[in-house]
């Protein structure tokens, strides 16, 4: 019985820690975002920039913000926008879509980059947070 409720226990001592957890990536993510807002925007409000506003991003193709000027490589690359794009993308955006005009070195760090994509995801096309 002792080995039933130390699992039990455990089990829901990870199941408490799972959205602390979440939390803090997209908390992290948050300020990671920090580099790209000179150029873009997300959230309630978010307007194009330098660069267009990333809200909705998961499951948008690639060079169709409204009223935002993408270069051609942008709107031809027949990109749409998920998880693992966004994670190679973000890595070096001139080697994803050669042509780009995004003028950003990239981010190389793993962890990094997972926090920033579970800040942008969050998201919905309108700025609201995903409930």
């Amino acid at each position: 019985m002792t080995k039933l409720t130390f699992g039990a226990l455990m089990i829901l001592t990870v199941t408490a820690a799972a959205p602390a957890a979440m939390a803090q990536d997209v908390a992290a993510g948050k300020s990671s975002f920090n580099k790209c807002l000179a150029c873009h925007a997300i959230g309630e409000g978010a307007k194009n920039k330098v660069g267009p506003e990333l809200n909705g991003l998961n499951g948008r193709k690639s060079g169709s913000a409204p009223d935002y000027n993408y270069s051609d490589a942008n709107k031809n690359s027949g990109i749409t926008w998920d998880e693992a794009t966004f994670k190679e993308y973000i890595k070096d955006p001139k080697a994803k879509i050669p042509g780009t005009k995004m003028a950003f070195a990239g981010i190389k760090n793993e962890n990094e980059i997972n926090n920033l994509w579970s800040y942008v995801s969050q998201f919905d096309k309108d700025g609201k947070i995903k409930q």
